[in-house]
């Protein structure tokens, strides 16, 4: 039994036993494996690499560097915009509150002084207005929301001189109309060195050109509430939705005021005051745009030998005040107060 019992371990241990050349054969293979895990950990760590100084590319491209919070990199949603949209509008709303409850002059030349501004931009026949404390109020706040629409929002103010603003405005049409993704990244990357704020030179130049009879009215004064600039709280707000990354990509937004008079949209409408006219069935006219609205503009899709059709969204309808609630309805006359 002993030597059944040697005969059999030693057959056991000839078994575990490999020849030099396996031994061979399986070391080399054990090294080359381990050259290759090598070398894909070293691939590994240099296309980190690569992403990492791509990332930072990129980030430079955008304008990221800047590091403002909702100006520059950071993705603005259009919920966010409502929001910051609405604390511009309470800042118009005070500053045409305290005018109308201490008025420079009387309110009947105050809402004179406002349709002489605004001449360029109503329908032929406008709401026929009296000076009432309302009107009067209603209609400073249109003239401003006009004023920031076109001299601010509208109009990529990046520094402090209004030639070089226009000049970067019509540069930033000619490349969304090329390439909407180019366009994004040059006005991201272009307001990362946009100016904090606007100067004094630049604020009264927006206002000089949009509001300059009112402006005379009011000996100059600049619009302010509580202390602070509307129009640098309006060159906030335009840096917020023009420097960040728009929630659909590509698109940029633009701002819109509905003409005093112009038909009732309710797409591109939203009533602050019960409209009586509407409810009976009847068409209503704008009395005033009390805030702008924002639409999202983008491209469609590329039609072979056809130019790509500009699709415009409304993000925020503008903020009206229909005409019979502002004029008590009254029939619509062309005879303005002048």
């Amino acid at each position: 039994m002993a030597y059944q019992h040697s005969v059999s371990s030693f057959q056991t241990l000839q078994e575990d036993v490999v020849s030099g050349d396996q031994y061979r054969y399986a070391l080399t293979n054990f090294r080359i494996a381990h050259e290759k895990v090598e070398e894909q950990r070293a691939q590994l760590e240099e296309q980190e690499r690569q992403v990492a100084q791509l990332r930072a590319r990129i980030a430079l491209l955008e304008g990221n560097s800047a590091g403002i919070v909702g100006k520059s990199g950071n993705s603005v949603d259009d919920f966010s915009i409502k929001n910051a949209a609405a604390q511009l509008e309470k800042m118009i709303n005070r500053w045409a509150s305290d005018i109308v409850r201490n008025p420079p002059v009387s309110l009947i030349e105050l809402c004179g002084a406002i349709m002489n501004d605004l001449a360029s931009t109503i329908t032929d026949t406008p709401p026929r207005y009296d000076g009432s404390s309302i009107q009067v109020q209603s209609l400073l706040r249109h003239i401003l929301s006009e004023t920031i629409s076109e001299g601010i929002i509208n109009c990529l103010v990046v520094t402090n001189s209004p030639e070089a603003n226009d000049q970067l405005t019509r540069i930033h049409e000619h490349i969304f109309m090329r390439d909407p993704t180019i366009a994004s990244v040059w006005r991201r990357q272009t307001y990362s060195a946009a100016v904090d704020s606007c100067s004094p030179d630049m604020t009264a130049s927006v206002l000089v050109e949009h509001m300059p009879t009112l402006l005379k009215c009011m000996d100059g004064a600049l619009p302010t509430t509580g202390g602070k600039s509307i129009i640098d709280a309006a060159y906030d707000f335009s840096r917020m939705i023009h420097g960040s990354h728009a929630s659909s990509g590509d698109a940029f937004y633009r701002a819109f005021v509905p003409e005093l008079g112009s038909t009732l949209s309710p797409r591109q409408n939203e009533l602050v005051k019960r409209c009586m006219s509407s409810e009976i069935g009847n068409i209503d006219r704008v009395g005033a745009t009390v805030f702008p609205g924002l639409v999202k503009v983008s491209k469609g899709p590329a039609i072979p030998g056809q130019e790509a059709e500009i699709i415009q969204t409304v993000v925020r309808r503008a903020q009206v005040i229909c005409e019979c609630a502002l004029t008590g309805g009254s029939v619509p006359s062309a005879t303005v107060l002048a």
